[in-house]
C-alpha cells in the first residue's frame, strides 16, 4: 500500500494510510516484543494486583454510595437506587497501566451533591476509614481532586456534579449533554473519562493499541519527555498520539505500529493548521469554546497541538513550548533514524522469522535512557521544605 503522508494536510482527520495485514514475521516480531516488554522491562502487572485494583474500586464504590445516600437523607431529597457512580480513566480505563500505577477515579454525582460536600462529609468518611492513608484534598488545582492510597493502591478522586437527581445504572459518560448545565470544574472532571472512553471507541485494534502505548510511554519516560506539566507531552496526549497512528494503519501488529509511530512523528509538519486529531471536533453548540485557531488567538499559538476527541475539544498539549518542542522533535528523529527505520527496511526486506534475543537486540537502543547528568554544563537543585508532611504532600 502507499505510505505517503501527503493526503493528510487537507483532511480534518485521516483516512488509513496503509491497510496491509502484518507478515508471519512481523507477527513473531509483536509477539516476541511483548514478551520483551512484559519480562525485561516489567510493564505488566501480576494477576494479584489487578484483582487488588477491582476490590478497591468496589470498596470505593460503596463508600461513595453510602456517603450519597446518607447526603440525601439530610437533605431530605428523594432519590431512589440513582446515587453516585465511580468511572475510572487514564492509564488504568484504557489498560495499559503499570505495576504500582495509581488509578484515576471520578465520582459523578446527582444535582444535590455539592463539591463541598465532597471535601467536607466524603472527606471526613475517608479520613475515618482504617484502609485509606495519606488522604490529601487538593482544592485549588485546575481539576480539585481527593488523593490517598486506599488498602495500598494509589486513588486520585475527582468529582462532579450533574444536572440531573439521578445516575442511572445505564449512565452514558460519552453523551454530551452531561457537560451542558455543569460547573465548570465538573467539565474539566468529567473530560478525563470522555476522553478516555472515546479513545478506545475510535481505536481499530484496542490490542496492539495498548502494547505500542505500553512502549511508547516506557520511550517518553525513559527519553525525559513524558511530562504535560514540564512542557511536554502527558498520558493523554501520548495515548491519543498511538491511536492516531493505530487509524492511519489499522491492521498493523504493535512491532509495525512502533516504527510508524516515530515515522509519522518525525515527518508531520506541527503547526496549529495541522493538528492531530481522531475525530471531526462538534463546534454545534456555539455557547461551548472548543479548539479554534481560526477564531481563537491563544489556539494560534500552539506549536504541536494533539486535539482530545470528545466534546468539547480541547488542545491536550497547551503547555508545549518552543524548547520542549525542540526536543520532542530531537528525540522522534533519533527514535526512528537509530532504529526504526532500520525495522522498516528489514520487515520489507526480509521473510526469516528472528529470535526472540534477535528483537530485542533490535529494540534495545530505543529505550536507552537520556543521559540527564551528563549531558549539561550546569544544574540547579531545587530543595523543597515543609513544616508538616501534609503540606509537603500538598506539594
Amino acid at each position: 500500500g502507499n505510505d505517503s503522508l501527503c493526503c493528510m494536510s487537507v483532511l480534518p482527520y485521516c483516512p488509513p494510510v496503509n491497510t496491509d495485514r502484518p507478515t508471519p514475521r512481523q507477527e513473531a516480531c509483536s509477539v516476541a516484543f511483548e514478551h520483551m516488554l512484559r519480562h525485561t522491562y516489567h510493564l505488566y502487572e501480576s494477576e494479584e494486583e489487578m484483582q487488588r485494583r477491582e476490590e478497591v474500586l468496589a470498596n470505593l464504590s460503596v463508600i461513595i454510595r453510602d456517603w450519597i445516600r446518607s447526603l440525601a437523607q439530610r437533605k431530605d431529597v428523594s432519590y431512589g437506587d440513582g446515587g453516585g457512580r465511580i468511572f475510572t480513566f487514564g492509564s488504568y480505563r484504557l489498560g495499559v497501566h503499570g505495576p504500582n500505577a495509581d488509578i484515576d477515579t471520578l465520582c459523578v454525582a446527582p444535582n444535590f451533591v455539592e463539591r463541598e460536600d465532597f471535601f467536607s462529609s466524603l472527606h471526613t468518611r475517608l479520613a475515618t476509614n482504617p484502609r485509606v492513608t495519606e488522604l490529601q484534598p487538593v482544592r485549588e488545582a485546575h481539576v480539585p481532586v481527593m488523593k490517598m492510597y486506599f488498602a495500598g493502591v494509589q486513588i486520585d478522586l475527582l468529582f462532579a456534579k450533574l444536572s440531573e437527581s439521578v445516575i442511572p445504572q445505564d449512565f452514558d459518560i460519552l453523551d454530551k449533554k452531561h457537560v451542558r448545565n455543569v460547573d465548570e470544574k465538573s467539565v474539566l472532571s468529567l473530560n478525563g473519562c470522555r476522553v478516555t472512553d472515546q479513545i478506545l471507541k475510535l481505536v481499530p485494534n484496542i490490542d496492539a493499541f495498548r502494547t505500542t502505548l505500553r512502549a511508547i510511554k516506557l520511550w517518553a519516560k525513559r527519553r525525559g519527555v513524558y511530562s504535560n506539566v514540564m512542557g511536554y507531552f502527558g498520558g493523554v496526549s501520548w495515548a491519543i498520539l498511538v491511536a492516531f497512528v493505530c487509524q492511519l494503519y489499522p491492521n498493523a501488529c504493535s512491532h509495525t505500529l512502533m516504527a510508524k509511530f516515530f515515522k509519522v512523528c518525525t515527518e508531520w509538519h506541527w503547526n496549529e493548521r495541522l493538528p492531530i486529531m481522531l475525530t471531526r471536533i462538534d463546534d454545534s453548540d456555539p455557547s461551548v469554546p472548543v479548539w479554534n485557531p481560526e477564531k481563537n488567538h491563544r489556539d494560534r499559538q500552539h506549536l504541536m497541538p494533539i486535539i482530545t476527541p470528545a466534546y468539547p475539544a480541547m488542545n491536550s498539549t497547551h503547555n508545549v513550548c518552543e524548547s520542549t518542542a525542540r526536543v520532542l522533535k530531537e528525540e522522534f528523529r533519533r527514535a526512528y533514524e537509530r532504529v526504526c527505520r532500520d525495522i522498516e527496511n528489514n520487515d520489507m526486506r526480509l521473510q526469516a522469522v528472528p529470535s526472540r534475543e534477535e528483537v530485542e537486540m533490535v529494540w534495545q537502543p530505543l529505550f536507552e535512557p537520556f543521559p540527564f547528568f551528563t549531558s549539561f554544563k550546569h544544574y540547579m537543585q531545587i530543595d523543597i521544605i515543609a513544616d508538616t508532611e501534609s503540606s509537603l504532600r500538598t506539594w
